[in-house]
């Protein structure tokens, strides 16, 4: 009797915590005799996979058992490897699959036509032909929207969020959120003793498209001012203050984060290059523009640092690992009870399984009315009580 077989793969931008996903779900197999299959690169692994090719196999596909998992988690990153690849929304088709017949869809963008193929019919497929009977996908909302979507074609799937900026829905917690703001934080006490000896004002940029999580909490931990993509500032008065907080420090320095998506009224975040699998493009620095903002408005001169890759690099701190460890055991717990279309979650401060969310109802927001003070720009510090241990959540 053939053994049952699950499958496992990470996709979008690496966070620490990912390979205690996968070494827990390995672990917890071996005691079970269920076998786990590693898909690197992400959806990539079953948009690419060639089952009558040996060399793409092995590319593709890994074994998983306790051997090669036993120290993974002691490290970041993702040993199964990742990428940006939307299934549904292929650009270019696998050499191999070459003049096979998939649908076409056809958008226009700025004068320029771009022809896509969805290759759901083939991800199905190579499932099959894996025998994979339960898929794990851990990723943010574009990897998840996918998963979603398999859900809704039949495939039995759980889902565990991941990602830096917080911004998955239905959960108040994804993993990478905890170093990123340990890491943040770090990095700008460190950068306080340079600010303060050139007496200028700092400006820092993290991740955060759609979302202003990791610039608020690193500017709850720090104690600084903060923009998020969730409200424009008003630029005089945002200059003012840190004038303000400037000449009133003794070592004359000030000190601000801005999530990348951040804008302020009259101001949008410019983009460039090529959209991605999502149609996600680059965002230019919304600290740069506003380190030319002060100078050309005040003559203050400004240090700018862009933390953004920083913050996902290296080892995962203890919530990391801790909730990367239980996410992974939660997923397998509900693949053991045949559970699917489920997500690893925490509401309200406890560990849940919720439903994946709706790709259509976009990132999750930080709610402005109670967590950021629209007067001072900065993050809300009263009125705590009763919210778990994260402070916000799940929506």
């Amino acid at each position: 009797m053939a053994r049952k077989r699950i499958g496992i793969l990470t996709g979008g931008g690496d966070v620490p915590g990912l390979n205690a996903v996968i070494k827990s779900v390995t672990y917890r197999g071996s005691e079970d005799d269920i076998e786990v299959v590693g898909l690197r690169r992400g959806w990539e692994a079953l948009t690419h996979l060639n089952l009558d090719d040996p060399a793409s196999k092995s590319h593709y596909i890994i074994p998983l058992n306790r051997e090669n998992t036993r120290v993974i988690d002691r490290r970041g990153g993702t040993v199964l490897h990742s990428s940006r690849t939307n299934p549904s929304k292929m650009k270019k088709l696998p050499d191999h699959l070459a003049g096979h017949d998939f649908p076409v869809s056809q958008s226009t963008k700025g004068g320029i036509a771009t022809t896509t193929w969805d290759l759901t019919s083939e991800v199905l497929a190579n499932l099959a032909g894996l025998g994979i009977e339960h898929l794990i996908a851990i990723g943010g909302d574009d990897t998840l929207s996918y998963a979603d979507e398999l859900n809704r074609r039949g495939v039995k799937i759980i889902a565990i969020p991941k990602t830096m900026d917080n911004d998955v829905r239905n959960t108040e917690y994804c993993i990478g959120f905890s170093t990123a703001i340990t890491r943040a934080s770090d990095a700008i006490q460190r950068q306080r003793t340079t600010v303060g000896s050139h007496e200028r004002i700092g400006i820092f940029r993290v991740f955060g498209r759609d979302a202003g999580f990791t610039a608020l909490y690193t500017a709850y931990a720090t104690s600084i001012r903060c923009a998020i993509p969730e409200y424009k500032v008003n630029l005089d008065k945002l200059i003012q203050l840190l004038l303000d907080d400037k000449y009133g420090n003794p070592s004359n320095y000030a000190l601000i984060v801005l999530s990348e998506g951040a804008e302020w009224e009259g101001y949008t975040v410019q983009e460039f290059g090529e959209p991605d699998a999502y149609g996600h493009r680059r965002k230019a620095s919304v600290a740069e523009a506003f380190a030319d903002e002060i100078k050309r408005r005040t003559g203050e001169e400004t240090i700018v640092s862009d933390l953004t890759y920083d913050l996902r690099s290296g080892d995962p701190d203890f919530i990391d690992k801790l909730v990367a460890l239980t996410f992974g055991n939660l997923a397998y717990d509900a693949i053991l009870e045949g559970k699917t279309g489920l997500m690893s979650a925490l509401v309200e401060g406890r560990y849940d399984l919720v439903p994946i969310p709706d790709a259509k109802l976009g990132p999750r927001k930080l709610d402005v009315a109670s967590a950021y003070n629209t007067e001072r720009y900065r993050p809300l510090y009263s009125n705590k009580r009763g919210l778990p241990i994260f402070l916000n959540r799940a929506s």
